[in-house]
């Protein structure tokens, strides 16, 4: 696959604890690009966030899974991103949890696998 120029980056904000049929919901959003032929996709695992409700997620040493912020990133074309949006909605629905999705436009200079 060749990607190079005017790209689109999904962002998806969402909780550490959010699960979709058995799965993280990060992961079950990664996998589903994966299999949509999407170029490339990253989860991050924040140290310290807050959502729509204000309540702040953190690390603490005594207790080091508190449902940390996940940011998930999915780069590709417009076409590609703007087909996959429905879906991933769909997804964040069926979980009921609080989540963020934003989309914005992104200049690819290089896409390789490195070989």
């Amino acid at each position: 696959m060749r990607l190079t120029g005017t790209g689109k980056l999904l962002r998806i904000f969402i909780g550490e604890n959010d699960h979709y049929r058995g799965k993280q919901l990060f992961e079950a959003i990664i996998l589903h690009a994966r299999e949509k032929g999407i170029a490339g996709g990253t989860v991050l695992r924040g140290i310290e966030g807050y959502g729509a409700h204000s309540h702040i997620h953190k690390t603490s040493f005594i207790d080091l899974s508190e449902d940390l912020p996940i940011v998930v990133e999915i780069v590709d074309t417009e076409e590609k991103i703007e087909a996959l949006l429905p879906e991933i909605d769909l997804m964040i629905e069926e979980t009921k949890c609080g989540a963020m999705v934003t989309v914005e436009k992104v200049d690819v200079r290089k896409y390789t696998s490195g070989k």
